[in-house]
């Protein structure tokens, strides 16, 4: 008989419902820069489910229950405290006849990754309609350039007509026209969809409680830094960084109005739900994309309201910090203790201790590359480090730096929860 893992020691004869309550505790003892009885795990297992499983990444987004059984699975065989599947769907996508994805199956091989596949849907000379209504730009202008099956709601008049009451409904027939039928009818089915999803999701949710796993840290309203947001779907990388030379004053009011929108939205979504949580990931504030001055003008002022205003309203803001923060990690010792965490992909964990370990619940430590290609020793040795430095006194979760563990090695990553859970005792 092999000998029983350090997983299994800890756990051994503890009902789903008392493993629930204590995975549960010592994650939000984490978060609230409290120490737990041990260093909490998640696994961000994207396609590393299918890879575990003998299945190709398209049968994992594409059948539901397939998908739930590799979760339950991976689940169980590696005991973490919080797992996710896949971060993305592509259900409402590929009704919509999305621009900017693709996915396994459907513009990529079946054992293909998702791809986000960037353009620019907003032109430069859009700013001035974006700024003057955002809500009817979006609907008139970037939907039918950013999906193809919304092409028809470029011939809906402009939203302020509805104002105009018993008077406007003479142009009800408008929305007849075959175009806006047709994207009106394919919302219906984006809709539909959708909500089969988020049932899925709820389903989920509850066989994973009755496995003992609670609800992922995660859950919550999705929103971006006002900079991301204007650049990852509307202006583009190039786009932005040129409005950044060229047009700042516009680029800095696009962003006052993306920051009010995405707070009422994420104040109302946590309202109607009761989670408490807004994910924020940041994808061009990272060293490498702009300078120093350039993140104090464009990106952090904007950033820092959005979290003190989440915070302020009982909302926990959790940013995950794409590439590499380390000269911006001083900007983030600005926040209120215990009121955010970040997960961090490649800044030095170390660095990123020292610096706001007394800020913020981190999460992270553990390199992507060293789960693919590492040795048991290597995976064993920076885990210990990392619980010792990083977790030490608490307000850490051990993680990967990435939220996608496909190609990671079962074997270390067995190596690295058994190693979590014998040098993150506290």
């Amino acid at each position: 008989m092999s000998a029983m893992t350090n997983t299994e020691r800890l756990d051994a004869g503890k009902s789903p419902e008392q493993l629930l309550a204590e995975r549960g505790k010592r994650i939000e003892d984490a978060l609230q820069l409290k120490q737990p009885d041990r260093i909490p795990l998640q696994m961000p297992s994207g396609y590393f489910l299918a890879d575990y499983g003998g299945v190709t990444h398209r049968e994992q987004q594409d059948n539901w229950e397939r998908s739930q059984e590799l979760l339950e699975k991976v689940a169980l065989d590696f005991q973490p405290d919080a797992i996710l599947g896949l971060f993305n769907n592509p259900r409402p996508s590929l009704v919509l006849g999305d621009r900017m994805t693709k996915w396994p199956g459907y513009g990529l091989p079946d054992t293909g990754s998702f791809q986000f596949d960037e353009h620019e849907f907003m032109k430069a000379e859009d700013y001035d309609d974006f700024l003057r209504d955002p809500s009817d730009w979006a609907v008139r202008t970037y939907l039918p350039r950013a999906f193809k099956e919304l092409e028809g709601l470029q011939y809906l008049p402009p939203f302020g007509m509805w104002a105009f009451g018993h008077y406007n409904l003479g142009n009800l027939p408008m929305l007849a026209s075959p175009p806006v039928k047709s994207s009106v009818e394919a919302l219906g089915r984006a809709i539909d969809v959708a909500l089969e999803d988020s049932a899925n999701m709820g389903k989920s949710v509850g066989r994973m409680a009755a496995l003992g796993f609670p609800p992922h840290f995660l859950a919550g309203a999705l929103i971006e830094a006002p900079f991301d947001f204007m650049s990852d779907t509307l202006r583009g990388m190039r786009g932005i960084m040129l409005d950044m030379l060229r047009r700042p004053d516009q680029l800095l009011a696009a962003e006052e109005k993306v920051l009010r929108f995405q707070l009422e939205f994420a104040l109302n979504f946590s309202a109607a739900t009761g989670l408490k949580t807004a994910f924020i990931p940041l994808h061009r504030g990272s060293d490498g994309f702009m300078s120093l001055p350039q993140f104090e003008r464009f990106y952090w002022p904007q950033l820092k309201e959005m979290m003190l205003v989440l915070a302020d309203n009982g909302i926990r803001p959790i940013c995950f910090y794409e590439g590499v923060w380390d000269q911006r990690l001083k900007y983030l010792a600005e926040l209120p203790r215990g009121k955010t965490a970040g997960w961090f992909q490649f800044s030095d964990i170390f660095k990123v201790k020292e610096v706001v370990g007394d800020t913020m619940c981190i999460i992270g430590g553990m390199r992507n590359s060293l789960l693919q290609s590492g040795t048991v020793e290597q995976v064993r040795d920076h885990t210990k480090k990392v619980c010792e430095v990083a977790g030490k006194g608490g307000g850490f979760i051990m993680s990967p730096g990435v939220g996608e563990m496909e190609g990671s090695n079962p074997d270390l990553v067995r190596t690295w929860v058994d190693a979590t859970h014998e040098f993150g005792v506290y």
